[in-house]
């Protein structure tokens, strides 16, 4: 017997299944921290950087949005999910990183804790994608689960 909920009795792959669970309102807050460098920090004005591509913070949290709603479609044992909401915030912490949180909202059978990691880490990867041609030294250093509740059991790592 196996402790994975994604293995089956022959230890292939599979989906859970979810069909016996209550539906219950879940959240989870992801945190990612990134380091931009003070190069680029110091071409932000008034917590956002506009660049030929956009608005590099309002953009990101778009992308992020759109890959919460996308999980599924990248990770393979993720359930299509009606998200219900979405917030990210992004941080210019000091003169060379950045936090960004995100928080996923549902009423479901299944946990959103891989919608909030995949919101925060293409977040990240957005900002990177815009920033690069002012730098490429930046880093995404950290993506963590900070929380989840609903479900059989409630996480608060921080």
């Amino acid at each position: 017997m196996n402790n994975f909920t994604h293995i089956n009795e022959q230890n292939q792959p599979k989906m859970v299944n979810v069909s016996d669970k209550k539906i219950t309102k879940r959240t989870a807050i992801a945190k990612a921290t990134m380091y931009l460098g003070t190069e680029i920090i110091s071409h932000f004005n008034n917590e956002e950087l506009i660049t030929k591509k956009g608005p590099v913070f309002q953009t990101a949290i778009i992308a992020g949005i759109q890959a919460v709603k996308k999980t599924s479609d990248i990770i393979p044992m993720c359930h299509p999910l009606l998200i219900n909401g979405v917030d990210i915030n992004i941080n210019i912490t000091d003169t060379e990183h950045i936090e960004v949180l995100c928080k996923v909202t549902i009423e479901g059978k299944t946990g959103v804790e891989m919608e909030a990691l995949t919101g925060a880490s293409a977040t990240c990867l957005t900002i990177y994608d815009m920033c690069k041609a002012i730098n490429q030294k930046m880093v995404i250093k950290e993506v963590k689960l900070l929380e989840k509740t609903g479900g059989k059991s409630d996480i608060k790592n921080g």
